[in-house]
């Protein structure tokens, strides 16, 4: 997002004459903290000469607010290795002239002796900002960010295949028991859910040719009985999560039905309402209450099936979105904005992700999947998390990281996201 200066100051004449005062004190650069205030006397600079980062922009536009906590982080974090400044151009008349400035909020960098090494115009990430003065070959001694990484299992696995979803990794409960038969092997879910996101991961999969495929637990017996003329009692648990059970024979499903309160619906019904919901990336079917919540630009919801492709919405559709996700532990509520590709505001701001990874058969480590990915509050909470997993295997990401990693991606690419074989 950008504010065109010439707009501004067109439509401002009158503030910017009844600051002409505060421009006639010389307009200088202030320290980003604090910046809503007066113009300041500029730090001393006795720590000798500093790379700077210059923002020019104004306490009015919508971008330029949102670099504000930006810059005051930046210039707390960096202390002593990096001049963080901010100019108002409705204080510096000036500034606009001798910078050169087309767009607000322009961030210009310098190197210590005070060349200019790049500028840019709009908003711009605090992971963006570091990554630029990398590129740009200075070295500011951050220490590398902590975090946690776990390349090897703390116990291994020991479930038997046949009591492992193939798709949610969960426990496989014996009553709702689904399997898809294959050429060479077949699929063993957990439930019928886990069947209809199995089938929204097939590529141009066709439904009577896979749905002929399946077959699911009779609630009743515990015998297998093919999927599609059997019976669902479709209900509701504490929660608010829909349950499925199957039964071969509708009166034994009318009986289970007094019990427990549920709608009766036959295959074609059932397999409508669960695909009615996608996910916004990569259009896998999702029940809204194990879902991010997404609002793109301009207001249309969405959801993300996981944390990551939540995120992967912005790179799909190549608008600013809003997401809604839950702590992977606690439940705790965290709000992510993009602005531009990048992550304009998050809360809390202690918020982190974690990328669960395995290896692939050449040794390549590769996306572990979607249920196997998470945002956490802090790093406690992703500790706890993963306590309780000890066979997960992953690292510690920023949430910026996780939104940097979907918009690198190709519409090739996009296209084949979370598509069985194809996650990476």
């Amino acid at each position: 997002m950008k504010i065109s200066v010439k707009a501004i100051i067109v439509a401002a004449v009158a503030v910017l004459a009844a600051v002409a005062i505060v421009a006639k004190r010389g307009g200088q650069a202030t320290p980003a903290h604090g910046r809503e205030a007066e113009a300041a006397v500029p730090k001393p600079q006795s720590e000798g000469p500093l790379p700077r980062l210059l923002d020019l922009g104004s306490g009015k536009c919508v971008p330029c607010k949102m670099m504000t906590p930006i810059l005051d982080q930046l210039e707390k974090e960096y202390a002593g290795r990096m001049r963080v400044e901010f100019i108002d151009i409705f204080k510096d008349q000036e500034a606009v002239k001798k910078y050169d400035v087309n767009v607000i909020p322009t961030q210009i960098f310098y190197d210590a002796a005070g060349k200019e090494l790049w500028r840019h115009e709009g908003f711009i990430s605090k992971e963006d900002i570091l990554a630029k003065w990398k590129e740009l070959g200075v070295d500011l001694g951050g220490k590398p960010l902590s975090g946690i990484v776990r390349e090897a299992p703390v116990v291994a696995d020991a479930r038997p295949r046949d009591a492992v979803c193939f798709m949610c990794d969960g426990d496989v409960n014996p009553k709702t028991r689904t399997v898809v038969k294959g050429d060479s092997e077949q699929r063993l879910l957990c439930s019928p859910h886990c069947y209809f996101i199995y089938f929204s991961s097939i590529p141009g999969a066709d439904p009577a040719a896979q749905d002929a495929k399946v077959s699911v637990t009779d609630w009743a017996s515990g015998g297998a009985i093919p999927a599609t003329p059997a019976t669902y009692l479709c209900g509701v648990d504490a929660k608010g999560r829909p349950t499925v059970k199957a039964f071969a024979d509708k009166d034994a499903a009318a009986k289970e039905q007094r019990t427990s309160p549920g709608s009766l619906l036959g295959w074609d019904v059932l397999r409508s309402k669960e695909l009615a919901a996608r996910c916004g990336f990569c259009d896998r079917a999702v029940y809204p209450e194990d879902a991010c919540g997404v609002i793109v630009e301009g207001g249309t919801r969405t959801y993300g099936c996981c944390t990551h492709c939540a995120m992967g919405v912005a790179a799909r559709l190549g608008k600013d979105i809003e997401v809604e996700a839950k702590d992977g532990f606690s439940g705790e509520p965290i709000r992510i904005k993009t602005l531009n590709g990048s992550v304009a505001s998050l809360e809390p701001p202690t918020a982190i992700a974690w990328f669960g990874q395995k290896k692939d058969a050449e040794g390549k480590w590769v996306s572990a999947g979607c249920f196997k990915q998470g945002f956490f509050v802090n790093e406690g909470n992703l500790q706890k998390w993963l306590d309780a997993r000890p066979s997960m295997t992953g690292r510690q990401i920023s949430i910026a990281q996780s939104l940097a990693d979907k918009m690198k991606l190709t519409p090739q690419q996009i296209a084949k996201a979370c598509k069985l074989g194809e996650c990476k």
